[in-house]
């Protein structure tokens, strides 16, 4: 009748080996390619450092570090809106050159916020929901604060007022 074929069925062999030697050898070859990639040689690196130390250092000489003094805590005050009070909440940063810049600011903080809720305070709402108008009073506060700066200290201490927060309700 029938025969009967036996079939010997042989264990298959692990997958393992072979997938860890693919891996090792990816991560060998992206080695060896972030290595030609990202590496410097260090005539190159000498070189370019040497070049540009001198140019930064002219640069810092003429302007001075830009350093950034924050008010320690943030404007609220009240504007007048059409039909009812508004009130509005600005974070500020001061944008000096140099340490002796920065040291006169944080001196004379209260005086800067003094003068900044004033010039705050005599905007509008309207004039504060448009973006023309926040750069007019950022405007006005900048001038403010250098005049009184240059009345307290005789010289121009803030390069920039710069909003780092902004909320009109």
């Amino acid at each position: 009748m029938a025969e009967e074929v036996e079939l010997e069925v042989k264990p298959a062999k692990s997958k393992l080996p072979l997938i860890i030697a693919i891996v090792v050898v990816l991560l060998v070859g992206g080695g060896v390619a972030a290595y030609f990639l990202l590496g410097n040689s260090s005539s190159d690196g000498e070189s370019s450092a040497a070049e540009a130390a001198p140019a930064a250092a002219a640069a810092s000489a003429e302007l001075g570090d830009a350093l950034y003094v924050a008010m320690p805590r943030p404007f609220v005050f009240s504007v007048p809106g059409q039909g009812r009070e508004r009130l509005v909440q600005i974070k500020v940063q001061l944008l000096v050159r140099g340490l002796d810049a920065e040291q006169l600011a944080k001196k004379h903080i209260p005086l800067v916020e003094g003068t900044l809720l004033k010039t705050f305070s005599s905007s509008t709402a309207e004039e504060l929901a448009s973006l023309a108008g926040k750069e007019r009073v950022r405007e006005q506060a900048l001038s403010d604060v250098r005049q009184s700066f240059l009345d307290v200290e005789g010289k121009d201490v803030v390069e920039q007022v710069l909003f780092t927060g902004f909320v009109l309700q």
